[in-house]
């Protein structure tokens, strides 16, 4: 694993342990109403997605993410996003991308929180 030092592009650089969720939920771009692609793990600072095609690295996005199950009282989060880096999938037809999020608020941090609870891998 890279070390905190490692300057290289996509260098793991995260204060937080990733937690994988057990469902790939889907994360659109608001803006477009596309699918972006799916979530494979999320921080309380940041998400990683996989998707099809590649996504544009040092962009904000305006993006929404549909819950599993309602979460206080909502089923889908609207949060802003900056994508930091993006590689290929270890299967060559997808692509990973890391995101920091941007400006989550109290409300949405505990959704977040939750959803890593009730449905983030145990380790």
């Amino acid at each position: 694993m890279p070390s905190d030092t490692d300057q290289t592009p996509g260098a793991d650089k995260r204060r937080l342990k990733r937690r994988h969720l057990i469902y790939y939920l889907r994360v659109f771009d608001r803006n477009s109403d596309q699918i972006l692609g799916h979530l494979v793990d999320v921080t309380r600072e940041g998400a990683k997605l996989i998707s099809e095609n590649p996504i544009p690295t040092s962009k904000k996005f305006q993006l929404r993410m549909i819950l599993p199950a309602e979460i206080f009282g909502r089923d889908r989060l609207d949060f802003e996003a900056e994508s930091l880096w993006s590689n290929p999938d270890i299967n060559p037809d997808f692509h990973d991308t890391g995101f920091r999020l941007i400006g989550i608020d109290t409300r949405d941090m505990l959704i977040i929180a939750r959803l890593i609870n009730e449905y983030g891998f145990r380790d």
